[in-house]
């Protein structure tokens, strides 16, 4: 499937949050965060209470050690959590000691109520240094004071988890989804805003990237490019890959009724069909499968009427195997020329009929096919002509006149064999290797 922007319209910033800059617990939460996780995280760190500041940084406790020895003036601090057994810090007592002398541990809390580690992760640290929040000040315990952002949009580097009311997965997914496609359910889809965000990160600055989702679903992430599109006029396109099974209970139910894959009612209800399909149309088009206007309206970034629609082109593809002979013999080249085309950047219009000619050179794509060698003076002259042409198929049983014609071809092209290097590969091996 290819999605290849039009519209022109102001770009949006990366955001994982809004307001100032975080701090984290320096005692880990969630998974391994036991000390027998990770045994070399369990030290003492010493604190002094009258500022408070770090004095101290231990080093790691041997295990069968379950108390800190105890220095003068100081309180001794390990990570035991809420239920009183023994966690681990988040880093290593060397890195602990670099971080402090960055400014970035934060001592909060006081006697005899407790004292808590704050830490500045790396992607918070990386906002300040790039200058996204200024510094005004140091802490008694030597922790930088950060200004607010002037901005509500703050880029930033992806950390782990994103608390993010945009991000909801019930709120931007399901009920999305439901809105696109009344009447129809899929389990847990991702929210719309959330994928966005993520590709935003990497393909922000990239107009015209390409976007591989191999399992895709109920179609987010291709929902995703093409809203990122019409936000900043990019051409980017995406490619969904997906199948058509239908969930274990419809297939239960579909068995009972005498029906099996392949039935036209069992296709229909598959992931592709009944949702993958459906919902792109109805986000490009902004129709439901029943040619109503979806009700609703995209929010957070580019806020607009889901019922606008998004102006992209979609085509879709049925992936399946192919007899050899038949491809062997050039019976079967219209069944190839989506692979083709999409080997050659999926841009432009694919030529129906080609094979009937003595060779293909569209006008709006990329690639070439010859299929008479004696036309191939021909070929190559109007290739001349021609220099946004990438990709080259020359359909031979030859391998000699193959290699002349591919050594008179310019350098910049890549040239392949038909069809040959189709067989070879999309080929599934089921030889046994003894």
């Amino acid at each position: 499937m290819r999605v290849c922007g039009t519209a022109v319209r102001p770009s949006a910033k990366g955001r994982t949050h809004t307001g100032n800059v975080r701090w984290d617990l320096l005692r880990r939460s969630g998974p391994n965060a036991a000390r027998s996780d990770r045994p070399g995280l369990f030290y003492p760190i010493y604190i002094d209470p009258s500022g408070p500041s770090i004095a101290e940084v231990g080093e790691p406790l041997p295990l069968n050690a379950h108390l800190a020895l105890s220095k003068p003036g100081l309180v001794t601090l390990l990570p035991i959590r809420k239920d009183g057994s023994e966690g681990n810090w988040q880093a290593q007592p060397s890195s602990l000691r670099t971080r402090i002398g960055q400014g970035r541990v934060r001592i909060t809390g006081s006697e005899p109520k407790g004292f808590t580690v704050s830490v500045l992760k790396n992607g918070e640290y990386a906002k300040i240094k790039a200058g996204e929040y200024s510094v005004t000040g140091n802490r008694p315990d030597g922790s930088v004071i950060v200004a607010d952002s002037e901005t509500n949009d703050v880029l930033a580097m992806p950390s782990t988890q994103w608390r993010i009311v945009s991000h909801d997965a019930t709120q931007y997914g399901s009920r999305l989804l439901a809105e696109l496609l009344p009447g129809r359910k899929f389990p847990f889809p991702k929210s719309l805003y959330a994928v966005e965000d993520t590709l935003r990160f990497f393909i922000q600055h990239k107009p015209n990237a390409l976007i591989l989702d191999f399992f895709g679903g109920s179609g987010t992430t291709a929902h995703a490019v093409a809203r990122l599109n019409r936000q900043d006029g990019g051409r980017r396109r995406s490619i969904t890959v997906t199948n058509n099974e239908v969930s274990a209970d419809e297939a239960e139910t579909l068995r009972q009724k005498g029906l099996h894959p392949g039935d036209q009612e069992w296709e229909a209800l598959g992931i592709f069909e009944h949702i993958s399909r459906p919902r792109l149309a109805a986000a490009l088009t902004g129709a439901t499968p029943d040619k109503t206007p979806v009700k609703g309206d995209y929010k957070f970034t580019d806020e607009s009427p889901i019922a606008d629609g998004l102006p992209e082109n979609v085509e879709f593809f049925r992936i399946d195997y192919l007899d050899p002979d038949d491809v062997d013999l050039g019976r079967q080249f219209d069944a190839i020329l989506p692979a083709l085309w999409l080997a050659a950047g999926g841009i432009g219009d694919r030529e129906t009929g080609a094979s009937d000619k003595d060779y293909s050179i569209p006008p709006t794509s990329t690639y070439g096919v010859l299929f008479r060698e004696s036309r191939f003076r021909k070929f190559k002259e109007e290739l001349r002509s021609r220099a946004d042409v990438t990709h080259v198929w020359l359909v031979t049983d030859s391998e000699e006149a193959y290699a002349e014609m591919c050594c008179s071809l310019p350098r910049r092209l890549t040239v392949s064999m038909l069809y040959r290097d189709y067989l070879r590969n999309f080929r599934i091996n089921t030889r046994i290797n003894l």
